[in-house]
């Protein structure tokens, strides 16, 4: 499991992630899992990006991000280009990348004080 010393006054930092789990406080979640600053979501997704649907993506959408951050697991994973549509359309951004990367990239936008959401799937 992959650690990192982190200041989670400022909401939900990602301590440390790995094929174990994302841990968030003194919580270590398994499966796949919403994260903002202010809320986490367990149980979200499907056990691997060969089943991200719109409806899991809409579950993101309506927390109302400017961007959100998609960990598709151990290794990047593009779904089809239509999934993409209903973030377009409310013109959030969306960045697809292995979720090791992106609870990096979440912690760095949340300590910037961005709206980001992220959509994580276990490694």
């Amino acid at each position: 499991m992959r650690f990192a010393e982190t200041d989670d006054s400022g909401g939900n930092l990602i301590q440390a992630y790995g094929p174990e789990g994302i841990r968030i406080g003194a919580r270590t979640y398994r499966g796949g899992l919403i994260v903002t600053p202010g809320r986490i979501i367990a149980d979200w997704g499907p056990i691997d990006s060969a089943g991200l649907s719109a409806e899991h993506l809409q579950a993101l959408i309506d927390l109302n991000p400017e961007l959100i951050v998609l960990g598709t697991g151990a290794t990047q994973v593009f779904p089809d280009p239509s999934f993409y549509a209903a973030a377009l359309e409310r013109r959030i951004g969306l960045e697809t990348m292995d979720t090791a990367a992106a609870c990096r990239t979440y912690n760095i936008l949340m300590a910037e004080g961005r709206l980001v959401v992220a959509g994580l799937l276990p490694l």
